[in-house]
């Protein structure tokens, strides 16, 4: 049997565009001569419609687009497709199923609901759908049984999470082999602990597994699609491509993979992409999808010439190019001269535009008008989220004149903590770095630097000390432990048990050893403090792009007004 993996890049709720990618995917199928076509879960509505699945006439939509995938499979009457999509379902309960359908000649032939319905960390599946039967559904194309199941149903083979395990009561069907239809989001090591687990589930009941993801960026959220097949004794044969879309078509046949021609398909490597190389891909893909679908082609970002506003510069410039981007330096009396000469530097390196707006006039005037108001002058901590603020608003201010995205610079150890002025820096639209901690955002541009064969981010501002210069001399650290030491605190009590096996290691007995001195524990308990009060921050921030296992946003949703500590 020829199978062809259509690994598309779905926009949510845009039915008709998305049902023009399946039947483009169906005519390569046929090109290719392939008995089966199958695509991502929800396919025709995108991964996830949230509450669109409310919306009046939503689901009417969804039938109009099912309809029209059933008239173009007359026209290639040997092709079975795969499809997901939300299904309309009768008794009590959620009225929805996700489900997975099979058409094939203009019938729909089969229809199976997800069992296993995630309601976790980024996921509230439940919110909308009822689980379906426990059930395995087979389909017969030819001589071959073909196992049908969907994403989460496939992951609870080793019976940790859920009482149901689907893999199980497929595997007692006996089918040839077993193809799941998924919406994975990418965060890093997500790959590998996709092939171990189908690897394992794999081997363990003698079944080669198809495994096709959706690829994009969705509001938080990148998918990195890397879809691929598994056979029991060898583990991963085959991994299509990674960020991008990918059309292809394997040959099944006696338990085996192998390419369209019959020859054998090349080694697919356990190391996936570096770290660093991963976060750069997931957030270039999340803001080119990003700024497509909310109808912008080109950004904004504040350069203070820190190490924040230029990696968020040349991850932009690199997604979008550079002729998209504009940088704004914005000088008051507390900046450095190094804060203006290094944002010219990086921008004539990276070949973008910069505009200089001083702010000085603006602060004194605000500040004369504040103490004649009120009869006391503005200084300290005022004094200086006024300058962010003003900053902000002369940012949002180009953003409406020449219509740019405003892209927000603040990294995960700063948002963790508060150390960031609401209405100030925090204003825009999306946040790129916001899930890298300090330390991964030094790390992740001399990758930038090392990828590009080049210096686009100049050493100046690496070797800086960050600084907010917002008063006299101001660094970081006089608010904030060293981000060596706030970085590996933070990783333990935002992400815990999360954490990929080293680094929890690692962070966990750098925790411990500071726990077992007094400023150590007085630290901790500061810092916990910290994330606490500073949740009404983040609540009203720009959505980030998720790149780590536990992001603010959807994956850690926690109330403001509770006592945390």
């Amino acid at each position: 049997m020829n199978i062809t993996l259509a690994q598309l890049n779905p926009t949510i709720g845009d039915i008709e565009g998305n049902v023009a990618r399946i039947v483009a995917a169906a005519q390569t199928a046929r090109q290719h001569e392939a008995e089966l076509l199958v695509c991502p879960e929800l396919s025709l509505t995108g991964y996830y419609p949230g509450d669109l699945l409310d919306e009046p006439g939503f689901m009417a939509r969804v039938d109009a687009g099912l309809d029209t995938l059933l008239q173009a499979s007359r026209q290639w009457r040997e092709l079975w497709w795969v499809v997901g999509a939300p299904r309309r379902r009768p008794g009590p309960g959620k009225k929805l199923h996700n489900a997975l359908l099979v058409l094939h000649a203009g019938e729909l032939k089969l229809e199976y609901a997800k069992q296993l319905l995630p309601t976790y960390d980024i996921f509230d599946e439940r919110r909308h759908f009822e689980p379906g039967p426990d059930v395995a559904r087979v389909l017969r194309i030819g001589q071959m049984q073909v196992g049908l199941m969907i994403c989460e149903d496939g992951w609870n083979d080793e019976g940790e999470d859920y009482i149901v395990n689907p893999f199980q009561r497929l595997a007692d069907a006996a089918p040839d082999v077993v193809v799941s239809i998924n919406a994975s989001p990418s965060n890093v090591g997500k790959r590998e602990q996709r092939h171990r687990i189908f690897g394992d589930a794999s081997r363990r009941h003698g079944l080669a597994v198809l495994y096709v993801n959706q690829i994009g960026g969705h509001d938080q959220l990148v998918y990195d699609g890397a879809s691929f097949a598994v056979e029991p004794r060898t583990g991963v044969v085959f991994e299509a491509r990674r960020f991008s879309e990918d059309v292809t078509t394997l040959r099944f046949d006696n338990g085996r993979f192998a390419a369209l021609d019959g020859s054998a398909l090349p080694p697919v490597p356990a190391a996936g992409l570096s770290t660093m190389a991963f976060y750069q891909a997931q957030i270039q893909l999340g803001l080119a999808d990003y700024a497509r679908r909310c109808g912008f082609s080109r950004v904004v970002v504040g350069s203070s010439g820190g190490i924040d506003s230029a990696l968020t510069l040349a991850l932009a410039a690199q997604a979008l190019g550079p002729d998209n981007v504009s940088a704004v330096t914005m000088p008051s009396r507390f900046s450095s001269a190094g804060s203006v000469d290094d944002s010219v530097m990086l921008c004539r390196n990276l070949g973008i535009e910069l505009h200089t707006h001083p702010i000085a006039e603006l602060v004194a005037g605000y500040s004369s008008q504040f103490d004649a108001a009120f009869n006391t002058p503005l200084q300290g901590l005022p004094l200086e989220n006024l300058q962010a603020r003003i900053r902000g608003t002369v940012l949002m201010a180009y953003s409406n004149r020449f219509g740019h995205l405003l892209l927000t610079t603040g990294n995960k150890s700063e948002v963790a903590v508060g150390y960031c002025t609401l209405y100030g820096d925090t204003n825009g639209g999306l946040g790129l770095i916001g899930d890298l901690y300090k330390t991964e955002v030094f790390a992740l541009s001399r990758h930038v630097n090392e990828a590009a064969g080049r210096e686009l981010i100049p050493e100046a501002i690496l070797v800086k000390p960050p600084s907010a210069e917002l008063a006299p001399g101001q660094l970081d650290t006089d608010s904030l432990p060293p981000y060596e030491v706030l970085d590996e605190l933070l990783k333990v009590l935002i992400e815990g048990e999360r954490l990929a096996a080293h680094e929890r290691a690692g962070a966990e007995a750098f925790v411990a050893k500071l726990r077992g001195t007094a400023d150590g524990a007085a630290l901790i308990q500061r810092v916990r403090g910290m994330i606490a009060r500073n949740e009404y921050k983040r609540r009203q921030s720009p959505p980030i792009i998720r790149v780590r296992s536990r992001a603010f946003g959807f994956g850690r949703q926690m109330p403001i007004a509770a006592k945390h500590v």
